[in-house]
């Protein structure tokens, strides 16, 4: 009798904006055992120095396949990421920040999802957080609930029985722990980019919210903060 030793890879998709959190997601998936495929997004934002972050990113993690999909979130406006009429504040009022970018996570999964099905892959990660949380409606676990449920009523793989996965591993965790987590696991942090506002070579401005949050999280982590600030 002959005895076949079947390996099956389990393939995900990583959505890499090129900052901290998603760096981690990355770093997650691969010492979970996933081979990664990784997708930024080029929808028209400022800190298009995060692009450039993503694919060092990517890179150093061995990421399979790493793609940019350009979108045009800016024609529609409606934040201060992609309008240049808004300024970025240094400090965040009540309420949905003028940062948060309409419907941008539900298109960010969408696109991740169908890249999902055609390569099959059936996992998904996001570097959604609810407790560093700034007002994002789309960061909240019900929506990514939400859009699991529609993810496996909505495509071919769903209806023949797969299961799509949103998987979000650092949803209930501070931005200490998030950099404890990486560190680690061996994250060069100094390869990410978080900042709302950085210059072309990556420098970030250390006055906007995602700033704030992340320079207190590694004070809190007692982890060397690597980043480089303008």
């Amino acid at each position: 009798m002959v005895s076949l030793d079947v390996n099956v890879t389990k393939k995900a998709v990583i959505l890499l904006s090129g900052g901290l959190d998603s760096a981690t997601c990355l770093a997650i998936a691969v010492d979970q055992g996933f081979e990664c495929y990784t997708v930024s997004f080029d929808y028209g934002q400022r800190h298009r120095a995060e692009l450039a972050a993503a694919r060092r990113i990517a890179e150093a993690y061995g990421a399979i396949t790493h793609k940019i999909l350009t979108l045009g979130l800016a024609d529609i406006g409606g934040s201060a990421l992609t309008d240049n009429e808004l300024d970025v504040p240094e400090a965040l009022g009540d309420g949905i920040p003028v940062t948060y970018v309409p419907a941008r996570n539900t298109i960010f999964l969408s696109l991740a999802l169908g890249w999902a099905e055609v390569i099959g892959a059936r996992d998904i990660f996001i570097g959604a957080n609810e407790v560093d949380y700034s007002g994002y409606p789309d960061c909240r676990p019900a929506f990514l609930s939400a859009f699991e449920t529609m993810a496996n009523l909505a495509t071919r793989a769903g209806v023949e029985g797969d299961h799509f996965h949103i998987r979000a591993p650092l949803l209930r965790l501070t931005k200490s722990e998030i950099i404890q987590m990486g560190a680690g696991l061996g994250i060069d942090y100094s390869l990410t980019i978080s900042c709302y506002q950085a210059d072309n070579e990556g420098s970030a401005c250390g006055l906007c919210d995602s700033c704030r949050y992340r320079k207190k999280g590694f004070q809190e982590a007692g982890v060397v903060d690597c980043t480089r600030y303008q």
